[in-house]
């Protein structure tokens, strides 16, 4: 498999990746050991969520597979779920780049 599974709890695809992905549901409060740190679940995460294993500030990028997947809406802290709540994709954005010049 690609990646590592930190803790038995996350699989964080590429070392530059800020977020890991669930391999189960996650309860509130759960402890994750990663290599410098103990990420704390700040909710419930399900099943195949993606959980900030670093801050990012709003405006910030998220990365999964060692590449930039979107953009914090809002500051995200370590151990909050990463989902549509406060992460806007930039993969796949055909209409940004017809209204921006930006290539797709």
């Amino acid at each position: 498999m690609k990646g590592r599974v930190l803790d038995d709890a996350l699989l964080r695809l590429s070392a530059s990746d800020n977020v890991g992905t669930t391999v189960d549901d996650l309860d509130a409060d759960t402890e994750i050991e990663t290599d410098d740190r103990t990420v704390v679940l700040a909710g419930d995460v399900p099943f195949g969520h993606k959980v900030a294993l670093e801050p990012v500030d709003s405006g910030g990028e998220v990365r999964k597979y060692g590449e930039v997947i979107g953009t914090a809406t809002q500051a995200i802290a370590v151990g909050e779920w990463v989902h549509t709540h406060n992460c806007e994709s930039t993969r796949g954005r055909g209409d940004r780049a017809a209204a921006g010049g930006e290539t797709a």
